[in-house]
């Protein structure tokens, strides 16, 4: 019985490991899931972006970087947890744009991740109206194996003044290890019930 177990959790993770690889998102500029800040930041210099801040919040930290070239793309937050890469966004700001193109701008990037991806779900679209300062969010978001993307749309309007953003955030999602092991005896269980 123990070796058909070994066997079996052999051959689960031996066969689980690449269907994961195929169906994941990879973050943006080649990084990979769980790279360590000092890869990071390596690459990062190689590219001459500065790391202009950098924030702790517990197991969590979390950079902001700019210089990373990329039409639009005013900055990039990098999220570590636990000294491992999880999630990447990046944020573009076009001052000179009108709503119009921003919309279309919008159209264009979801229309590509739709093609590539699967139609997304629409996760948010509200217009606050409550205050002297209009707020727009309009987000979809599409799930991929372990990994999750989000595109949203931003604005804050308070005549003369004007902020709108496009932000695009991949995030490596981690499953709770006990939860894993759980399904693992579960599926043992199916396979190979008690006789």
């Amino acid at each position: 019985m123990i070796r058909i177990l070994i066997s079996t959790l052999f051959l689960l993770f031996a066969a689980t490991a690449p269907v994961r690889a195929i169906n994941e998102l990879l973050p943006p500029f080649g990084f990979r899931w769980g790279d360590p800040p000092r890869r990071v930041e390596a690459v990062l210099s190689g590219a001459k972006a500065k790391i202009v801040d950098k924030k702790q919040d517990g197991s969590r930290s979390i950079w902001t970087v700019e210089g990373l070239v990329h039409p639009g793309l005013q900055r990039t937050l990098f999220t570590f947890k636990n000294d491992k890469l999880m999630e990447v966004e990046l944020q573009y700001e076009y001052p000179d744009w009108s709503i119009e193109r921003y919309n279309d701008q919008m159209g264009t990037v979801r229309r590509y991740f739709d093609g590539k991806y699967g139609v997304g779900k629409l996760v948010s679209r509200s217009r606050d109206t409550d205050t002297d300062i209009v707020q727009t969010l309009v987000g979809y978001q599409w799930m991929v194996g372990t990994t999750m993307l989000e595109l949203f749309y931003f604005s804050a309007e308070k005549p003369p003044h004007t902020f709108r953003t496009i932000t695009v955030d991949y995030k490596a999602l981690s499953l709770n290890p006990n939860l894993i092991v759980l399904v693992i005896l579960f599926l043992i269980g199916i396979t190979f019930p008690e006789t």
